[in-house]
């Protein structure tokens, strides 16, 4: 039997959130609006990663209309934290004022992650976590080096721009964000993350290296949306 299932922002192969079970064998296919969200998700996640923010705002508008013919609150909170991973890969730590409407109703496993986001677990928090997420919760050199092993990219960037709001980022992760978003071609995120490393280098007093970075920003910059 499989489940229908929406990625949390695709935040790992660990953060697969059930919505409702599909059918399995001669038991009739799933409900429009299951298919629906879940097609409408993926492409918002991934017009937000791509910094088409028409498309991303077009296709979560259509989500929240298919979630909401449910009548289930908790499946748009969980919905809304996909949205929220996403930006938080671009180091967009702005509140995700969409899901903290619907907090009250959400489930422990949903108030935990965006905690984590936050870059605010609470102890024991991290049982509630996707299993990749866990070692990340902690924070520290232990986080760090447990980064690199996450094999999912966008539990990785995520697990990064986690690190980076607890202030835990080292050059090896930032290094890890920007090889990360420039393999999947998430310009959003990349530019997020070179600009880091460039304001960094600049703090240094190697502008050789930070004209470099900007020579990389302006490249992505060049190309139309």
């Amino acid at each position: 039997m499989k489940p229908f299932v929406l990625p949390l922002g695709k935040l790992g192969t660990g953060l697969l959130v059930v919505l409702a079970l599909a059918a399995c064998g001669s038991t009739p296919p799933p409900p429009d609006w299951q298919m629906n969200a879940r097609s409408g998700l993926e492409r918002a996640q991934k017009a937000s990663l791509t910094g088409m923010t028409a498309i991303e705002t077009a296709e979560m508008a259509r989500v929240r209309r298919e979630l909401a013919r449910t009548g289930r609150i908790d499946l748009m909170a969980r919905a809304e934290l996909v949205l929220c991973a996403a930006r938080v890969a671009a180091l967009d730590f702005g509140p995700c004022t969409p899901f903290e409407a619907l907090e009250a109703d959400a489930a422990e496993t949903e108030r935990a992650y965006a905690r984590y986001l936050q870059g605010q677990p609470l102890p024991g928090d991290a049982v509630w976590l996707p299993e990749t997420q866990r070692p990340l919760a902690v924070g520290g050199d232990a986080a760090r080096q447990a980064l690199s092993s996450v094999s999912d990219p966008l539990s990785r960037l995520v697990g990064a721009a986690v690190l980076m709001r607890r202030g835990d980022a080292s050059p090896e992760v930032l290094a890890l964000a920007v090889e990360t978003a420039s393999m999947q071609g998430w310009s959003r995120p990349l530019l997020a993350w070179l600009g880091v490393q460039r304001e960094r280098a600049r703090a240094a007093g190697d502008q050789e290296q930070a004209d470099q970075l900007q020579r990389r920003m302006d490249l992505i910059l060049r190309q139309p949306r």
